[in-house]
């Protein structure tokens, strides 16, 4: 009989799904300052940085599927954070003077969130580890470097 935390232990699927709760779980509360969840923050900071990017360049960042990154898109525009032009075929997406305001939070949500898992783990093993998971991800998803 196999013993089931060995099973659950060393299995990549479960172990990994466990970190995601984990960093999902610490990240949330990171980014209570600024009423987003972390990712439509990180969506409001890739606009504010780059102003005029299409929504298939935003999807493509965050390696969301077109209609996910609309749908994260409309509630952003809505709470009036971004803005989207036409331009052709392209929907190009624009910051506003409020999602720019939100920016200072923003950072100090990523700086909250980067000291409380650096505290835990150590920031150089944070880094590699980042480093890590982004190869095995691009290697899982035919994009080795």
């Amino acid at each position: 009989m196999t013993d089931i935390n060995e099973l659950t232990n060393k299995c990549l699927y479960f172990t990994a799904n466990r970190l995601t709760r984990l960093i999902t779980k610490m990240a949330e509360e990171a980014f209570m300052i600024t009423g987003l969840s972390p990712t439509y923050a990180f969506i409001v900071n890739i606009v504010n940085e780059k102003d005029g990017l299409s929504q298939k360049e935003i999807g493509s960042l965050l390696h969301l599927k077109p209609s996910t990154i609309t749908r994260f898109l409309d509630k952003l525009e809505h709470k009036k954070l971004i803005k989207r032009k036409s331009s052709g075929k392209l929907s190009l997406v624009y910051s506003t003077k409020k999602g720019k305001s939100l920016q200072k939070d923003i950072d100090t949500a990523w700086k909250h969130l980067h000291d409380t898992y650096s505290e835990i783990i150590g920031s150089e093993e944070g880094e590699d580890l980042t480093a890590y998971l982004l190869k095995v991800s691009d290697m899982l998803d035919g994009e080795e470097k």
